[in-house]
């Protein structure tokens, strides 16, 4: 029974015990027009004639279906599969009914209740292919909804498969980018002050180690990100000194918002790669929020020759916020300033 079930596509035992009892009641009055209180009379025996019938007619069809989605298991194929059982079914419900039906009138009961002419041949033959339709109706309905529903749940974890290669393939593009360009600092670092190399080096390790916990979350604590975002600023510092000047002005109960990983560290490293920072000209970047939105906002002073981009920045950010949130991405430019607005996610 097991075995056929995942043939049928569902567990049908409960099907049989409801429904082959009530044919065989529901038959013998409606085809044969058997009554309780006239000729011919709804008897015992007639219900348990109608009953180890029909039993006998569900089971051989439902192992013709069982074989036919072995012989034609492909979708393209259903319309094949179809025509041939329905053909052998029909085949083997006529044959089988009046088989039975000459063995229960003859050696059974001997009453001789389908020998009494064509009319009841054809009321006995009509209950049988009714039975069979009945068969075929239940069994690929609810097949083809299993199928149906099976085929949309794939569907879905292809979709969602495809959205974490997406934003796996994302995430890996920040670490290439992240190191580059504070290698290229400890590197002039070293020989001018070691010591201070050192402390880059540990704050740089603090921020990498957390580029690994991260790397396979969608979203994190916005708190989490700002504990990042400090030990993201030293090393910024380190670049920079006093020509970088970073405001953080964060509600506390907006800690336990989400945002994408990394986002503020491409978002600082996005303001710095393209406006200038120096004495003259120092960078002041704002983080804030506003409106159920992070704000990162920094004055405009743009380079003259923007490096060459490595497609990491806003559109990073914006293409992780479309996998895993409605919400936009919002980028506004006043001449003046430079503000990015990134979705603060609910838990």
């Amino acid at each position: 029974m097991r075995k056929a079930n995942c043939r049928i596509g569902f567990d049908d035992r409960l099907v049989m015990v409801i429904v082959i009892p009530i044919l065989s009641f529901i038959i013998p009055i409606v085809f044969m027009g058997c009554r309780f209180n006239r000729y011919p009379l709804f008897s015992w025996d007639k219900y348990v004639t109608t009953l180890v019938i029909t039993s006998v007619l569900w089971m051989g069809s439902r192992q013709i279906m069982i074989y036919s989605r072995k012989k034609y298991p492909l979708f393209k194929e259903v319309r094949t599969r179809l025509i041939y059982q329905s053909v052998y079914m029909f085949l083997f419900t006529i044959v089988f009914n009046n088989l039975l039906g000459y063995i229960a009138d003859h050696f059974v009961f001997n009453y001789g209740f389908r020998s009494s002419g064509i009319d009841m041949l054809i009321s006995t033959n009509s209950a049988s292919i009714f039975c069979t339709i009945m068969i075929i109706a239940i069994y690929e309905s609810i097949y083809f909804m299993n199928e149906l529903r099976a085929s949309v749940e794939e569907s879905e974890n292809l979709k969602r498969e495809s959205l974490s290669a997406q934003l796996n393939a994302l995430r890996s593009q920040v670490n290439p980018h992240f190191l580059f360009n504070n290698l290229n600092t400890l590197s002039s670092l070293i020989p001018e002050n070691p010591e201070h190399a050192i402390d880059f080096v540990q704050q740089l390790s603090k921020v990498y180690r957390h580029i690994l916990e991260v790397k396979d979350e969608k979203s994190i604590l916005l708190k989490d990100e700002l504990d990042l975002l400090n030990a993201y600023t030293f090393l910024l510092k380190t670049r920079f000194d006093k020509n970088l000047d970073v405001t953080i002005d964060i509600p506390t109960e907006k800690l336990q918002k989400r945002i994408v990983p990394l986002s503020l560290q491409i978002l600082m490293e996005n303001a710095i790669k393209h406006n200038i920072v120096s004495a003259d000209k120092p960078l002041h970047i704002d983080i804030s929020t506003l409106n159920g939105s992070l704000v990162v906002s920094n004055n405009l002073q743009m380079k003259n020759q923007v490096n060459e981009c490595t497609g990491i920045g806003l559109d990073n950010i914006r293409n992780r916020y479309k996998l895993i949130s409605e919400k936009p991405v919002n980028v506004t430019s006043n001449g003046n300033n430079f503000t990015v607005s990134i979705p603060l996610i609910d838990n």
